[in-house]
């Protein structure tokens, strides 16, 4: 996907943004259950407090002690992350667990109501993150009572240890919903740009020929565009008949000219002036040819062709064999031709008339003893036409060069050299390709390939 492609601005987007959503559900998921068993400890704490509270009592001579200490034997292993504390105000670790070892944990001194639970997170023996539940009581005393801190304290080890099983656990799933996230993305980025590949197909239609306008049924983002794209279409083809009526006019308003000038040299060989005359014959057949040539260029190049043109490959090629067998180079050719039966191109008539006539004039003029044409279609909806000669043909370096305008390359045989570069105007006004090589027979293969019609009758 190219880095202007709005396919792939649209996935980067996607990407983008399932990445982040999944990221923040992720920590918010593993968050939620960190919390979830930071709750959960915290209830048992609590519990175990109550259960603390209820079993101290004042000794006759003042000691603090319990009735019961907590049963759970990580109370009495040394640094197991489970502790029990009980202060005195000023004296902080009067009783504490066995697991605390010779350690006293230190609490904030916090005004506590009685009976009232705090929650802290304080640092605990051998560097561990304890999850601490304190709460003070009043336990009976002669000669008045006495406030006590109780404590119960858990590392957080174990906690932070299934928050990161908890997140090792979800990636799988988390997998699993970024792929059915990128499947419905790709879905709905296919399903919204349909509409543009739909628009893409309709106007390479009207490109080839088969369409003069784009559909409107589209969804209303589209449908402005299109209706600007029919306006433009509309308005080029009223531009492309006027330039075809100018072009009209303008060989009609010529024709006066050189019917004078031919006359004028007529005149001048009846006075006795031939080789005047014969330059100004010369010169009007030039002049007839090159503007009949400039109009045909000025027609394929004033715009696309209407999506109805066609024309009949092998009736035409007929049509101009009938002609040239006439003519003092194509009578004495061979002319040999392969093709179909039928074979329509989506060209003008004219067009394909004057596409083929320079091509077959230009291998008339080289071939020695045989020209052969082939007429050919391909799956793609393309014709090729190939057409080989006999002659000296053309060295590969001049190749590139054919169909230059003005281009001759030997100045022993008359022409304009308009000839080829008319061929290579009409080919690009219709889409085609225009190629060149070597023919079997040592002279110039000439090739082109134009659009096929179709779904016409």
């Amino acid at each position: 996907m190219k880095h202007h492609s709005l396919r792939a601005r649209l996935w980067i987007g996607a990407l983008i943004s399932i990445a982040v959503a999944l990221l923040i559900a992720w920590l918010g998921l593993a968050n939620l259950f960190e919390r979830h068993v930071e709750r959960h400890l915290g209830t048992e704490l609590e519990t175990l407090l109550n259960q603390l509270a209820a079993a101290v009592e004042i000794a006759p001579d003042g000691a603090i002690r319990l009735t019961r200490e907590p049963r759970a034997p990580a109370f009495a292993q040394p640094l197991s992350g489970h502790y029990w504390q009980i202060d005195r105000p000023n004296q902080a670790g009067v009783l504490r667990s066995r697991s605390l070892w010779d350690e006293v944990l230190i609490l904030p001194d916090d005004a506590l109501a009685s009976g009232v639970i705090h929650a802290h997170h304080l640092p605990g023996p051998d560097g561990q993150s304890l999850l601490v539940r304190e709460r003070r009581i009043q336990v009976s005393a002669n000669p008045e009572p006495v406030e006590l801190r109780l404590i119960l304290a858990e590392d957080r080890a174990e906690l932070i240890a299934a928050r990161a099983n908890f997140a090792a656990d979800m990636r799988p799933y988390l997998g699993l919903i970024a792929f059915l996230l990128m499947l419905a993305a790709l879905v709905q980025i296919q399903t919204g740009l349909a509409p543009l590949e739909t628009l893409r197909r309709e106007i390479g239609a009207i490109r080839a020929g088969r369409a003069s306008r784009v559909a409107a049924n589209a969804p209303d983002e589209v449908g402005p565009l299109i209706a600007e794209l029919n306006a433009l279409l509309e308005a080029r083809e009223r531009s492309v008949e006027r330039a075809r009526a100018w072009t009209a006019d303008l060989a009609h308003g010529l024709k006066t000219p050189l019917s004078v000038l031919a006359a004028d040299a007529e005149r001048l060989r009846q006075a006795g002036h031939p080789d005047l005359a014969e330059d100004l014959d010369q010169l009007a057949v030039t002049m007839r040819r090159r503007v009949e040539r400039e109009l045909i260029r000025a027609r394929v190049r004033s715009g696309h062709p209407p999506h109805a043109a066609r024309a009949e490959v092998v009736e035409h090629l007929a049509r101009l064999l009938r002609t040239l067998r006439r003519t003092p180079d194509g009578e004495r050719l061979d002319w040999q031709i392969t093709a179909p039966e039928r074979v329509i191109v989506a060209l003008m008539a004219e067009d394909l008339l004057e596409l083929l006539g320079n091509l077959l004039e230009n291998a008339a003029k080289w071939a020695e003893d045989r020209v052969e044409v082939q007429v050919s279609t391909s799956p793609g909806g393309q014709v090729e036409i190939q057409i080989a000669d006999d002659g000296h043909g053309v060295a590969p370096a001049h190749w590139s060069r054919l169909g230059e305008r003005g281009l001759r390359l030997d100045e022993r045989q008359a022409g304009t050299g308009l000839g080829l570069a008319i061929v290579r105007d009409v080919v690009e006004a219709y889409g085609g390709t225009l190629g060149f090589g070597r023919a079997e027979s040592g002279g110039l293969l000439v090739w082109v390939r134009l659009p096929e019609a179709r779904g016409l009758d």
